[in-house]
């Protein structure tokens, strides 16, 4: 049942998302307004009306609305990117996660929804205004309770130890090894979200160095293409979310 400050999605007849947080007050549409305190009581899945008579449905936001809505400074990493870090690392609930160049926090987001309140993610940031940036958009996803956010530079060291996972998305991540080889539990992931191919051959350079200490690494890039589907033709789409990063993943010995 909705109270007042939970967080909701609208959808309206287009398909069209809005996240809102019930309040008192009207919430603007060019479909028409809702008052928003009339979603009180209701069950999500249900459908309202605005005051022109569109119906709009009540949703639960998912992690997927909070990354659309929230808000962007720079580039994020994107939930296909996040999805293969995921994946590949064997991120799981309760893990502890150092984050480096946390940025608008779109990464941060998405590894706290898997942690779960039991986990801990320690985000280290250079820039404040980034750090801030990042630190509204955890607080408005109702994520602060598993969140700490530094203004820090990693490359000077790592402060916890015995962590489960480091993630980075720095222009150097190979000045982070050494520091990893403190801090990173047996068994865990260093992972490193690079653009560039040369940062990926600096980053094995480095780990050439201390290679007693991590398995093999593993470069990947993950490339989405949608398909479209259309009574008279179904076919790939002639555009596609191609490369925005190789992602890097060694393990701890």
């Amino acid at each position: 049942m909705i109270e007042y400050g939970d967080k909701v999605v609208l959808l309206d007849p287009r398909g069209k998302r809005y996240l809102v947080t019930i309040k008192e007050g009207e919430f603007h549409t060019d479909l028409g307004v809702i008052n928003l305190s009339d979603l009180i009581g209701k069950e999500f899945g249900v459908i309202i009306n605005s005051h022109t008579n569109y119906p709009f449905r009540i949703l639960k936001p998912r992690i997927v609305d909070y990354i659309d809505k929230m808000k962007r400074g720079p580039q994020i990493i994107h939930p296909k990117d996040a999805a293969q870090i995921v994946a590949f690392a064997g991120i799981s609930p309760g893990d502890i996660i150092i984050e480096a160049g946390v940025g608008s926090g779109a990464l941060t987001l998405f590894l706290a929804n898997i942690i779960g309140p039991n986990g801990k993610i320690i985000g280290y940031e250079i820039r404040e205004d980034f750090a801030k940036l990042a630190w509204r958009n955890v607080e408005w996803a109702g994520f602060s309770d598993r969140v700490e956010i530094k203004l820090r530079n990693i490359y000077e060291g790592i402060e916890e130890d015995n962590v489960d996972h480091i993630i980075l998305d720095l222009p150097q991540p190979e000045n982070v090894v050494e520091h990893a080889v403190q801090s990173l539990k047996p068994g865990g992931f260093l992972v490193a979200y690079t653009p560039c191919i040369n940062q990926v051959d600096r980053f094995y350079k480095k780990l050439n160095e201390y290679k007693k200490h991590f398995t093999k690494p593993k470069t990947i890039e993950c490339l989405v293409r949608e398909q479209e589907i259309k009574k008279e033709c179904i076919r790939p789409r002639t555009t596609m979310l191609a490369h925005t990063g190789y992602i890097t993943f060694v393990r701890k010995r």
